[in-house]
C-alpha cells in the first residue's frame, strides 16, 4: 500500500476511533490495518498514535499529521472532483447527517426527487440528534434545525419551523388547559432528550426567551414517538411543528399556549468552508433550497 494510502488509513483511525471500524469500513482485516499504520510511522520515524487497550489517541506529532494530512486529502479529492466535472457528469458518495424526525419525514422525498435528476450520486443518510462536527469528516452536510450556528460552517436556510407547546383534547379535558407557563409545573410532560436545548424547554415572555426544565413523565429522543404519546393523552410535548402536522390536521393534538411562543427555528443545510465545493454538494444543497422553497419553506442563505 503507498503512502497516501497509508495516511488515509491513519485518519480514519483517528475519525472512527479504532483500528477495528477503519477495518470493517474498508473490509480489510485489523491486522493489516495494524501494518499500514506501522509502515507509515515507522516511513516517519516517530509515533502518530497513543495505544492502550481502552483507547487510542494522538500524540503531539500525530495531531499534527492529522490536520495536515485531511488537508492533503482534501486537496486530492478536490482534484479528482474538478476533473470529473469537466466531463459535466455529477457523480460520488455525498454523506449526510439529519434529525431523525426531519430527515425521516421530509429528507427521504427531496433524495429521491434529486437522485431522479443526478441518478449517478449516491447518498448515505444517517439520522441522529446529535451534533455533528464535519471537520472529523465523518460527513459531508449537516441538516440542522436551530438558532445558532458553528464557526467555519456555510449555512443555507432551507426551511424554518415554529416550536410550539402541544396536547391532546383528551389530555385537555381530563387534565385541564394551561394558561401559563408556570402551571406546567403541575402537568405531565413529554420531553424531547438530545436536542440542542439538552433538558430545557423555550418560551417567549414579552420578547425575551426564557428557559424552563419540564418535570417530564416520559422522554424520548424520537419525536414521532412522543407526537404519539401526545396524541393518546400521555401529556404535554414541545416539539418543531413540521414533526405534527398530520397529528394537528386529524384533530389529535391542539397547540397550547400559543403566547408564548418563540420566534421561528431555521433549517440549516450546513457544510465546511472550502475553496472548492464538489458537484455532488452543490448541486443537492441547491436542489433542497429549491425543493422546500417549492413545498412552501422559506428559504434563504446565511454564513458563519
Amino acid at each position: 500500500m503507498n503512502k497516501l494510502n497509508n495516511i488515509q488509513v491513519f485518519c480514519r483511525i483517528v475519525e472512527l476511533g479504532t483500528f477495528a471500524a477503519v477495518a470493517r469500513e474498508m473490509n480489510l482485516s485489523a491486522m493489516m490495518i495494524s501494518k499500514y499504520m506501522a509502515q507509515l510511522e515507522e516511513s516517519l520515524g516517530v509515533a502518530l498514535l497513543n495505544r492502550t487497550t481502552r483507547q487510542l489517541s494522538l500524540t503531539e506529532a500525530g495531531e499534527i499529521y492529522y490536520y495536515r494530512s485531511k488537508q492533503l486529502i482534501d486537496d486530492f479529492s478536490e482534484l479528482d472532483e474538478t476533473t470529473s466535472q469537466l466531463g459535466r457528469q455529477v457523480k460520488g458518495t455525498l454523506k449526510i447527517s439529519a434529525p431523525i424526525d426531519f430527515g425521516g419525514l421530509y429528507m427521504v422525498p427531496a433524495i429521491d426527487a434529486y437522485q431522479r435528476a443526478y441518478p449517478d450520486v449516491k447518498i448515505q443518510m444517517a439520522l441522529d440528534n446529535s451534533h455533528v462536527n464535519l471537520s472529523e469528516g465523518s460527513f459531508d452536510l449537516s441538516i440542522l434545525v436551530t438558532d445558532t450556528l458553528d464557526l467555519g460552517v456555510v449555512a443555507r436556510k432551507i426551511a424554518k419551523t415554529r416550536l410550539c407547546t402541544f396536547a391532546s383534547p383528551a389530555y385537555i379535558a381530563e387534565y385541564g388547559m394551561p394558561e401559563t407557563i408556570d402551571e406546567l409545573n403541575f402537568h405531565r410532560c413529554l420531553h424531547y432528550i438530545d436536542t440542542p436545548h439538552k433538558d430545557y424547554w423555550l418560551f417567549n415572555i414579552d420578547t425575551e426567551e426564557i428557559k424552563i426544565k419540564p418535570v417530564w413523565h416520559f422522554a424520548s429522543n424520537n419525536g414521532r414517538a412522543l407526537c404519539q404519546a401526545a396524541a393518546l393523552g400521555m401529556g404535554i410535548t414541545q416539539a418543531p411543528e413540521i414533526s405534527v402536522v398530520s397529528y394537528l390536521a386529524q384533530g389529535k393534538l391542539i397547540e397550547i399556549l400559543q403566547n408564548y411562543r418563540i420566534p421561528s427555528l431555521a433549517i440549516y443545510a450546513t457544510y465546511l468552508q472550502r475553496r472548492f465545493l464538489p458537484a455532488k454538494l452543490t448541486t443537492f444543497v441547491d436542489f433542497l433550497v429549491k425543493y422546500f422553497a417549492e413545498n412552501n419553506m422559506h428559504s434563504e442563505v446565511k454564513s458563519s
